[in-house]
């Protein structure tokens, strides 16, 4: 397959990376920790960091209070973990499983249960959460196999399940979710602090509330038999806890940065409300919509939608699905740019981050023999987007706020208006 990423290269896709990497930039773990922990009285303290930014976050704390650290643990997913903190042997560094939770995961999670039993009584614990820990730490209770556990996520995740729905059925089968990590630490001076990845920054959400109790609401009544079952052998578990906790960083400040390197750029921007949610598709559509009639040169939105998987899905995630579901609908358009992209830097079963896309998409993709609808329907996004040379890649950001989604009103360069008609093969 041909390399075409130079075939379209435009600045209007440059601006649109500024922006996602002055976004990323604003919730960075390290500097979103290191500014939290400002001013802290120097004390000896235990360390635990769990998510996709835990690495970053952890590296805070070493920033500010390294010295005081008598032990940690930090885990968080395969190839996140910085090298830097190899260098700090008060840690334990662990990779989980993610987005399924898998034997990495478990294993993670018994010794986070492990590491809190051990801590002295009145010690004080510094505990960082990020997006991503739903997956990366579990301890199931008794009777509840991993292929069971496995079972629940693919079918959360493949469902189109909101991820709110999603948790409140793995708190109901997690020794460490629910608030229940807090009541595992009740015996210390346990204190928490939390980039945000979920809507209206719950602590009880965020990593399925391992810091905080969520206010419980029924389950769906049309579970499948086989979960409906499986909730109910799980029994109840031991009640949680609530830990103080901050929120060092969000979606919110990702986007009010990204508005403020636009600004800088002297582009006018709008901020879609309410935060994105629900079907990808149904996402993409309105964006495209607003994109097309809004009489700003930016467009900034952001959220968490969601995909429902067919029983094979192909390569790709929520972003990529729904960059994929825009370019179909701006196809043509050659004043229009989009960037949908995770801030962690991954999307679903893949190391992209998202996509930009524009309106030649469709066309280079079909050029390569691949068909937009078929795609989509087989969640292939990434395939597709791979041909058309419209794959975001920026590996691990150090942070987890969510998804970003960016479009641009902007005529192309003049230079590259001949190359996005040129025939790809001349």
């Amino acid at each position: 397959m041909n390399d075409r990423r130079a075939f379209y290269a435009d600045s209007r896709r440059d601006l649109l990376l500024e922006l996602y990497a002055s976004a990323c930039a604003a919730v960075d773990g390290r500097r979103a920790v290191r500014a939290a922990l400002a001013g802290r009285t120097a004390a000896p303290l235990a360390l635990i960091s769990v998510g996709k930014a835990a690495a970053a976050m952890a590296l805070g704390v070493q920033d500010v209070c390294g010295r005081d650290v008598l032990r940690g643990l930090v885990v968080s997913r395969h190839g996140y973990l910085d090298a830097e903190l190899g260098a700090w042997p008060q840690l334990r560094c662990l990779e989980g499983d993610h987005p399924v939770p898998g034997p990495a995961s478990l294993a993670a999670g018994e010794e986070l249960v492990k590491f809190a039993a051990a801590l002295a009584p009145g010690s004080s614990v510094l505990v960082l959460v990020s997006g991503g820990a739903s997956s990366l730490v579990e301890a199931p209770p008794a009777g509840i196999s991993p292929a069971e556990l496995v079972r629940v996520n693919e079918w959360g995740l493949s469902s189109g399940l909101a991820i709110g729905e999603l948790n409140a059925i793995r708190r109901r089968l997690s020794r460490l979710k629910g608030g229940r990590l807090a009541a595992a630490l009740a015996h210390t001076s346990a204190e928490a602090l939390l980039i945000s990845d979920v809507a209206q920054d719950d602590p009880a959400v965020i990593g399925s509330g391992l810091v905080a109790v969520a206010a419980e609401t029924p389950l769906a009544q049309d579970l499948p038999p086989w979960l409906a079952e499986l909730l109910g052998r799980a029994g109840d578990l031991p009640a949680g806890r609530t830990m103080p906790a901050r929120i060092v960083a969000c979606l919110g400040d990702a986007l009010a940065a990204a508005a403020r390197a636009a600004d800088a750029r002297g582009l006018s921007t709008r901020q879609l409300q309410p935060a994105a949610a629900g079907d990808a598709q149904v996402a993409a559509r309105r964006f495209a919509h607003e994109l097309a009639v809004t009489t700003e040169d930016a467009l900034l939105w952001g959220g968490e939608t969601t995909v429902r998987l067919p029983a094979r899905p192909g390569r790709g995630g929520r972003n990529q699905h729904f960059a994929l579901a825009a370019a179909r609908l701006i196809a043509g358009h050659t004043d229009l740019v989009v960037l949908a992209a995770g801030t962690d830097g991954s999307d679903g079963n893949t190391g992209d981050a998202g996509a930009i896309v524009d309106g030649g998409t469709v066309a280079r993709g079909a050029s390569e023999g691949l068909e937009c609808e078929s795609t989509l329907a087989a969640a292939d996004a990434g395939s597709f987007l791979e041909a058309s040379g419209d794959l975001l890649c920026t590996g691990p950001t150090g942070t987890n706020v969510g998804d970003l989604v960016f479009g641009l009103r902007r005529a192309p360069d003049p230079a590259t208006v001949p190359a996005a008609n040129a025939d790809p093969a001349g």
